[in-house]
């Protein structure tokens, strides 16, 4: 018999680590034959490198992935860095004559990516790229003037008005992988896990990968979509979907969630879901396209306010209640239970998140990059256009900040939203040496506004 002539394409996941619905290789697999690749090169991304519990997340994400791939008939290969010379000797082994990926959108992996391509390219490669991570890409979405958004509401609406983002395609049931057995470094060996095991919480807490995300988006849509617009500020109730993380990985695409809170409500046009649950858990998916898109347009956020006054403020160096901060110790309850949230379990409530984080750069004065760097290492969710946008918010320096002097005053925020002190009780409720507060709120919040003097040029 001849020799088939279909063209074999090296599929290079990234933060896509799912089957269903991937762009890339759906393409490749209606092409011919696919060798899935995935490659380990965290120096790529310097200054944001992934952090521990990222790291630790992304090891059992790929001993998920590649079962699902051997399962379907081409075994994951994964290699360490650089990418360019793994994606070289792959093709070379294989004789493939495509190269698919999913793009990216931080600024380092853009100008990796960017290169990348047009190396592939001289070698004689087709390389492609799809959309697998947004509904829609930042480049295309604009004003009117042709120019980014740095309002969150005009850009919804903008979202709104263009056509329902595309159906979901269900994973292929088979790939055609390659006949040779190609070499493949043990996931082990990328020394993902940490070194000391802290990671028991996060294992009984989470369950990574593509099935995982997809029976926890079910339960959300069954148990708590409702009651999301309520539910979403509260975290003594489980009330929110816990899919940051799937979804920064791409274990689920943002289509399938989208799709699936408007068939929750019976196929209405996203357009016409204007109250309740499922309108706020759009919305979330909203902020979540307008971060990338914020980090896309303005690339120097990442370590640098968007609002460039803001780089006068004067920051105060206070290492000691930066540490207290960290190991939740400040004597504040509801911030002290968010941090030691983070740090069993790798995730921290949203409301919670923007109580700790205003304690940090307004009680303390502390530069929100140090929150964000810490968030960077601790979160299984650590995206960074999420991460720079919700700091920056925070701080009041970024696009649809909340003003600097919109200061939360922690013990009201726990009277609010954990009224009858059951999440304060769950992580901090055993401590016999709880410490006193290492401030005074009222002082700290004058304190804050004297300093943010500096930036209005009031002083």
């Amino acid at each position: 018999m001849p020799k088939s002539t279909a063209p074999t394409t090296i599929v290079w996941f990234r933060s896509d680590l799912r089957l269903d619905d991937n762009p890339a290789l759906l393409a490749a697999a209606g092409r011919g034959a696919v060798v899935p690749v995935f490659i380990w090169a965290p120096d790529e991304e310097h200054p944001w490198e992934p952090g521990a519990a990222s790291r630790w997340w992304l090891h059992q994400s790929l001993e998920r992935l590649a079962a699902d791939l051997a399962k379907a008939g081409a075994p994951l290969v994964i290699r360490k860095g650089p990418s360019l010379a793994a994606l070289r000797a792959v093709a070379k082994e294989t004789g493939a004559t495509h190269v698919a990926w999913n793009r990216r959108y931080e600024p380092a992996v853009i100008a990796r990516d960017t290169a990348i391509k047009k190396a592939l390219m001289d070698d004689g490669l087709v390389a492609e790229s799809s959309n697998g991570s947004l509904l829609f890409e930042p480049m295309r979405v604009a004003t009117k003037e042709g120019k980014p958004y740095q309002v969150f509401t005009p850009f919804w609406r903008a979202l709104l008005a263009k056509e329902e983002p595309a159906e979901p395609v269900a994973a292929p049931r088979r790939l055609r992988g390659v006949e040779r057995s190609l070499k493949s470094v043990a996931i082990e060996s990328l020394d993902l896990l940490p070194t000391i095991d802290w990671a028991a919480t996060m294992r009984k807490t989470w369950t990574p990968g593509e099935m995982g995300a997809g029976k926890r988006l079910d339960r959300f849509l069954e148990k708590a979509l409702q009651g999301y617009a309520v539910g979403r500020d509260r975290p003594d109730h489980d009330g929110t979907s816990s899919l940051s993380a799937h979804l920064h990985f791409g274990e689920i695409s943002p289509r399938r969630v989208w799709h699936g809170v408007r068939e929750a409500v019976g196929g209405k046009p996203a357009v016409k879901i204007t109250a309740g649950g499922p309108e706020a858990y759009l919305r979330e998916l909203g902020w979540r396209e307008f971060a990338n898109h914020l980090l896309y347009h303005f690339p120097h956020t990442a370590n640098a306010p968007l609002r460039a006054d803001y780089a006068r403020f004067p920051w105060a160096n206070d290492p000691v209640g930066l540490r207290a901060w960290q190991k939740g110790r400040t004597g504040f309850p509801i911030v002290d239970a968010g941090m030691r949230q983070l740090w069993a379990t790798g995730w921290m409530h949203n409301r919670v998140r923007m109580i700790v984080a205003s304690f940090l750069v307004k009680d303390l004065r502390i530069t929100w990059l140090e929150g964000a760097k810490w968030f960077w290492d601790t979160l299984v969710d650590a995206d960074l256009a999420a991460n720079t946008l919700g700091w920056q918010w925070a701080a009041g320096c970024g696009a649809d900040a909340a003003p600097y002097f919109r200061i939360f005053n922690p013990t009201s925020q726990q009277e609010k939203f954990d009224p009858d002190g059951e999440y304060v009780k769950q992580w901090v409720g055993g401590d016999r040496n709880y410490p006193e507060p290492i401030v005074d709120h009222a002082e700290a919040r004058k304190l804050a506004l004297e300093a943010l003097k500096v930036v209005s040029g009031k002083v």
